[in-house]
């Protein structure tokens, strides 16, 4: 049985369930002067019954019952007035129901018709997860998006630009070998908007570094093929993200553009725990966490989540801040530093931290020059992550950096 019935028919029920206590109105209910009526009967009959027995005197009885009498006729005078006002017309009551059913069931049908989808079949949980991995495995390449993709609109660069970009493009051309050169020209064929010859240029850096290649090489190659197609994530770009995450599981755009790709091959469940993540740990005025703290909510919804977290945004200077500090006398900037790695000190202190950030106290204390202090913070963080190796090789690192590796 389709959604749209079993909706009409509910509609229909409670329209019916209405109607009918219109219909009853108020017959069933008896009215209070009935009630009155019974019992000023049995106060007469009392009357007599002490009368008979010498109870009370024949003028006392006779007093009793005029009383008595006066309430009985007042009672079924209210009676008789009640019965004539019982209710509206019988045609008033068939009325409203018919308004009640046409405004119950109507308004569930526009409803539906408007939010709904009539005809659409059930999508049990098993048949949308294949049919999620069926379009991530057939969805087009990245050679295939872009023939598909409307023709990119390049911006036009300043003269003199575009001449040192042509010039750039000949010596690059001319020393294939150059990694350096190679880095120059995706960088500025992405300044330019030029985006599939800024990718093609960042494969030739990746191929030159070899595994030498960052996390932020593979990053960059993937968001400059997902531009180049409009937002699209092909499964080399998949790949390009995978690489990064292999290298930096924490890398902000490269989980920021996967969850985009989840999202696209009907898995925004998977996308927004993905986000969520990301979003965590996101430093301060990070443009991707940004972009993901304006898209979240609309993802939780389509994710089915409705108690989604309130991640407020990590706490960094501000650009006032950092130049304010470009202002400081030496003395003053330290200082100011001082204050920042003690503030980060006290928050793990009391609420615990990533490896990165414990890390990232380390190596602060280390440059300055409060080295026993680092050894403790360093003692303690072996104690919080004791079983976690890859935090374990993080602080040894962050330790080795500070000049207290033992």
């Amino acid at each position: 049985m389709s959604f749209l019935v079993v909706t009409l028919l509910s509609a229909l029920l409670i329209a019916v369930i209405l109607g009918f206590s219109l219909l009853r109105g108020r017959k069933t209910r008896e009215p209070a002067a009935a009630y009155d009526l019974r019992v000023y009967r049995e106060q007469l009959a009392g009357v007599d019954r002490d009368l008979a027995r010498g109870v009370i005197g024949e003028a006392d009885a006779d007093r009793v019952r005029t009383e008595i009498s006066r309430r009985i006729l007042a009672a079924d005078a209210q009676m008789q007035a009640s019965t004539k006002r019982a209710g509206p017309p019988r045609w008033a009551t068939m009325a409203a129901f018919a308004a009640i059913a046409l405004i119950v069931v109507g308004g569930a049908v526009g409803l539906y018709r408007q939010m709904g989808a009539a005809g659409l079949p059930d999508q049990p949980l098993t048949q949308r997860l294949e049919r999620a991995e069926a379009l991530r495995a057939e969805r087009p390449s990245q050679a295939e998006a872009e023939a598909a993709a409307p023709p990119a609109q390049i911006p036009e660069l300043d003269e003199s630009y575009a001449n040192l970009l042509n010039q750039l493009r000949d010596t690059v051309a001319a020393r294939p070998d150059d990694l350096q050169g190679h880095i120059l020209l995706a960088q500025h064929e992405a300044n330019a908007g030029n985006y599939p010859a800024a990718y093609q240029a960042q494969q030739r850096v990746i191929e030159l570094s070899g595994d030498a290649a960052p996390a932020d090489a593979y990053s960059h190659l993937a968001e400059m093929m997902i531009l180049s197609v409009g937002g699209y994530v092909s499964p080399e770009a998949e790949e390009a993200l995978r690489q990064a995450l292999r290298r930096d599981p924490r890398h902000g755009p490269a989980q920021y553009y996967l969850g985009q790709m989840m999202v696209q091959i009907g898995r925004p469940d998977v996308g927004y725990r993905i986000w969520v993540d990301a979003l965590r740990d996101a430093p301060a005025g990070a443009p991707w966490g940004d972009a993901i703290r304006a898209q979240l909510d609309e993802l939780a919804f389509r994710a089915g989540v409705f108690n989604a977290p309130n991640i407020p945004p990590a706490s960094g200077p501000s650009q006032d801040d950092v130049d304010a500090a470009a202002a400081m006398t030496p003395e003053e900037r330290q200082e100011m530093i001082k204050g920042m790695v003690n503030q980060l000190s006290d928050r793990l202190a009391s609420e615990g931290g990533s490896p990165e950030d414990w890390a990232r106290l380390i190596a602060a204390l280390g440059v300055l020059g409060e080295g026993q202090r680092a050894i403790d913070v360093k003692n303690e963080a072996m104690e919080v992550f004791a079983g976690n190796p890859d935090a374990l090789e993080m602080i040894d690192a962050a330790a080795l950096q500070a000049g207290i590796a033992q």
